[in-house]
């Protein structure tokens, strides 16, 4: 089985909109940059929750979706509030009013910041075609760190305010800390402790604050315990503003006007537009995608006798896991369904059985690509002649990221590729 049979068939859908968002603008290079810095780092939380393994590449489910626990996991995490839609008549991009600089943005970041020495400043303002941002080292006299803040306008009430202000799930991610609150004028913020590796082999750490107002101003801060987000050495054992000045500085009223003053992007408007038109759960290859719900229930459904679920979660379509426990240790299963991916079916299946009804099969064990010690992965990946595409992997293990907790996942490969195959999922379509 080659490596590239596994190309995951949604970075096209995310390459396009990478495409997409670049087109039409000449900025300078110190913008681009700084501007992709702080848009990958939110994008990269959102998949980090949603990656199902490694090199195996199932499906990047975390594009665009937030993971869901609407069945009591174990976790200690405070409790999150959900994303409601505004009062109706709330506008989300009224008339600007003004303009600002990146010297405006770096000079208002500056006077927020503690006592202590700035450097390094690049930014862009609110001109077209870009969102505006502000990068620099800040030094408070134990050790500098990079802090970055950017601006954008969102849908309020949107699955993209969810997935920006929703925790991800710790069985799937790790990290220290994280709470989601709604403020009392409405916007709702995320605190995140987390870090820039998620399989830590730096301990750079990445703390965040995103608030969405409810008229979909979003401010995205975030800040290293590093003088850069990687490649750097790092200085101190802390980045340097605590949860609390997080939560001050990312709500200070200037922010608000900054995300006001940003110029309509007509381009932007039109995508949207059409994204709108599309039918929610719409996948890449067409027909809609299941809803996370409906298949953790099938794959609860399914699991053989002897084994217990200690906990489970599931996005909001095409994906869900459960952490299994037969006595011998915790073990993630986590399952993808996807809706006719038979044009990618020659670079997903390119050395895989066919089985007499068509059903094309692969299957994998290998080692685990989360940083944890001594983590297998085990996968079973099928696709019925339609294209419904079923993917089915498991750990030995709890969690990715943390080190194995027995020899073997508790589910056989036999027993994988039965779940992965069961008629049961032709229902979902």
């Amino acid at each position: 089985m080659s490596e590239g049979q596994y190309r995951d068939p949604f970075e096209g859908r995310l390459s396009a909109a990478l495409r997409d968002a670049g087109d039409g603008f000449d900025a300078d290079r110190a913008a681009l940059t700084a501007g992709g810095r702080e848009r990958g780092r939110r994008a990269r939380l959102r998949r980090r929750a949603g990656v199902l393994g490694g090199a195996a590449g199932i499906a990047l489910v975390g594009v665009g979706g937030a993971l869901l626990l609407p069945h009591g996991g174990d976790s200690a995490e405070p409790q999150q509030t959900s994303v409601a839609a505004p009062p109706s008549g709330t506008a989300a991009s009224p008339a600007p009013t003004a303009s600002y600089s990146g010297d405006d943005l770096l000079e208002e970041l500056g006077k927020l910041l503690p006592k202590g020495k700035v450097s390094g400043g690049e930014a862009s303002g609110t001109v077209p075609g870009m969102p505006p941002n502000a990068h620099l080292v800040f030094d408070d006299g134990r050790g500098a760190a990079a802090v970055g803040i950017s601006f954008d306008r969102v849908e309020p009430g949107s699955q993209s305010v969810r997935d920006m202000t929703t925790c991800p799930d710790k069985d799937l991610v790790a990290y220290d800390a994280c709470s989601t609150s709604r403020l009392s004028d409405g916007s709702m913020l995320m605190i995140y402790q987390g870090y820039e590796y998620p399989d830590r082999r730096v301990d750079t750490k990445w703390w965040s604050a995103e608030l969405v107002t409810a008229r979909g101003q979003h401010v995205s801060l975030s800040e290293w315990n590093a003088p850069a987000e990687k490649d750097a050495a790092i200085t101190r054992a802390q980045p340097p503003l605590s949860p609390a000045q997080l939560k001050k500085v990312v709500t200070a009223e200037v922010w608000r006007r900054v995300v006001d003053a940003i110029p309509e992007d007509p381009k932007k408007a039109a995508r949207e537009k059409a994204a709108a038109s599309e039918a929610p759960g719409a996948a890449v290859g067409g027909g809609p995608e299941a809803s996370g719900a409906a298949i953790g229930k099938t794959l609860v459904s399914l699991l053989p006798d002897g084994v217990d679920v200690v906990s489970r979660g599931e996005q909001e379509t095409g994906y869900a896991y459960v952490v299994l426990d037969d006595g011998k240790g915790r073990s993630l299963v986590q399952i993808n369904v996807q809706p006719d991916m038979r044009d990618v079916a020659d670079q997903l299946y390119g050395s895989a059985e066919t089985r007499p009804d068509g059903t094309l099969v692969t299957t994998s064990q290998g080692p685990g690509e989360k940083g944890g010690a001594g983590v297998v992965m085990w996968t079973a990946d099928t696709m019925r002649p339609g294209g419904l595409r079923v993917v089915v992997s498991a750990f030995n293990t709890g969690a990715q990221h943390e080190d194995a907790t027995r020899d073997a996942p508790a589910l056989t490969m036999e027993q994988l590729e039965k779940i992965a195959l069961s008629p049961e999922w032709d229902r979902l379509r």
